[in-house]
């Protein structure tokens, strides 16, 4: 019998909230291939213009790091950064090599959605459904508080083993290497 579960997991930043949900939410289909080209080779918007119901693809690497070189000492940084905070996500969390994933809800004022995995991302051979909740809320320093809830149907004979441990990761690499996108870019999506 397929079994339901979720999780939650949280992730401080010092980055403004909505300038983290922009990037590492709205606009990590536009910025995922750049920042971390070693795990996402290609994404783009499938269906719709980024509202409710839209859907957008992402097409991952083999998983192989792939090391670059940068030409200034600032690239470098935010390269180091971003390979640190995503090299566990390459490795660990893409056993797929495509993911579509459809915007169920969208508050972007309160940095707020939920979308739901439509094909590939374990769709099928370990997974019914899932949905993931992401609320990205300002935070006494000045920075933010990101909140992710995860729901989750897993096929039958499914054991869930250490999967929510590389979900967890996974996001948290997502949001990592938004942050230092922005920490380097101080002027970028303000």
């Amino acid at each position: 019998m397929a079994s339901t579960n979720s999780w939650t997991h949280e992730i401080e930043s010092p980055v403004a909230a909505p300038r983290l949900f922009r990037v590492g939410v709205m606009d990590w289909h536009t910025l995922a291939p750049k920042l971390a080209p070693h795990i996402v080779a290609s994404a783009h918007p499938v269906e719709g213009e980024g509202g409710i119901g839209s859907v957008r693809q992402f097409n991952f690497t083999s998983g192989t790091y792939a090391s670059q070189s940068h030409t200034t000492t600032h690239a470098c940084h935010l390269g180091l950064a971003i390979r640190h905070y995503t090299r566990l996500f390459a490795l660990a969390a893409m056993p797929f090599s495509v993911m579509k994933e459809r915007l169920e809800f969208l508050d972007a004022e309160k940095c707020e959605c939920k979308s739901t995995l439509i094909e590939g991302g374990g769709i099928g051979t370990a997974i019914e459904t899932a949905t993931s909740h992401i609320k990205v809320e300002p935070a006494a320093s000045g920075g933010s508080l990101v909140k992710v809830d995860s729901t989750y149907k897993l096929l039958p004979g499914v054991e869930v083993n250490d999967e929510i441990t590389k979900a967890k990761e996974s996001v948290t690499a997502i949001f990592k290497a938004a942050e230092a996108y922005l920490i380097a870019n101080p002027d970028a999506y303000n």
